[in-house]
């Protein structure tokens, strides 16, 4: 008995861990768990999820010597909501067709092997969503073909960043540096008009609009640790942001710029 529980709890948190680290909100990290175990049918289930942590305990009665506790350290988190809705269908479908421990894992795993768009394509998008927002705020062509540019340049740096374990703080704030050089630089030799335009542009593809979005929802249901750490985070990252482009702002214009003058 005490092994078929040990083999539920390794799937919810397999399920967990995969919707964590892809971007899902707390609670609903919670609600799969939750779901997984009394799909096979255990009675009592305690879920308790942070942004870094998962806390399951389960117990097929309300005696404390046989609760089992597992913990799940994660350590990476990046943003992938088809996989977040692929486990999330996993868990419902599992309360009204029960599967085999093993097939369980198999299809988590086939889950989290489904690799990412393309890294064209994602570079491709990203220079889009950047030049598209420039639009909004009246950038010339000039400086939508700029913004275009420089925000895939600065995806792909952040990105490569990003594979070498980089601390966040350290992988915004260059990114938010290589937005702003490529922007005076673009504005030097004629390809772009106006800087302010075209860095605001180059620097969306890194706001944290998913974590700020997550951190409300979190706080709204109630997950008040939840909601502070995310929004803790996503704080971080417009500070680190703004940081780089603030350094080669002031070194242009109170430096270089000022003295080319």
């Amino acid at each position: 008995m005490a092994d078929a529980q040990k083999k539920i709890l390794i799937l919810a948190l397999f399920a967990g861990q995969i919707m964590l680290e892809n971007g899902a909100e707390t609670y609903r990290v919670e609600d799969t768990i939750i779901r997984i175990c009394k799909a096979y049918g255990v009675s009592h289930v305690e879920s308790f999820v942070t942004p870094t942590g998962i806390f399951v305990s389960i117990s097929s009665d309300q005696k404390e010597d046989q609760v089992i506790t597992m913990v799940k350290r994660i350590r990476t988190r990046s943003i992938d909501l088809n996989k977040v809705s692929m486990v999330n269908d996993f868990s419902r479908t599992l309360t009204l067709n029960r599967i085999s421990f093993e097939e369980g894992m198999s299809r988590l795993k086939d889950i989290n092997r489904i690799p990412k768009y393309p890294q064209f394509l994602r570079t491709f998008c990203a220079g889009m969503a950047s030049a598209f927002f420039g639009i909004l705020l009246g950038a010339s062509i000039k400086d939508f073909i700029s913004s275009f540019l420089i925000a895939m340049i600065v995806y792909n740096g952040v990105t490569m960043i990003g594979k070498k374990n980089s601390n966040l703080f350290l992988e915004n704030a260059i990114g938010g540096i290589l937005a702003s050089l490529l922007a005076i630089l673009s504005v030097q030799i004629n390809l772009g008009t106006n800087l302010d335009k075209i860095i605001i542009s180059s620097i969306m593809i890194l706001l944290p609009g998913v974590s700020i979005t997550n951190a409300v929802r979190d706080s709204i249901a109630g997950d008040l640790l939840s909601g502070i750490s995310r929004a803790a985070e996503a704080f971080i990252i417009a500070i680190s942001i703004a940081v780089g482009v603030g350094i080669v702002i002031h070194l242009w214009f109170y430096g270089i710029g000022v003295s080319a003058l």
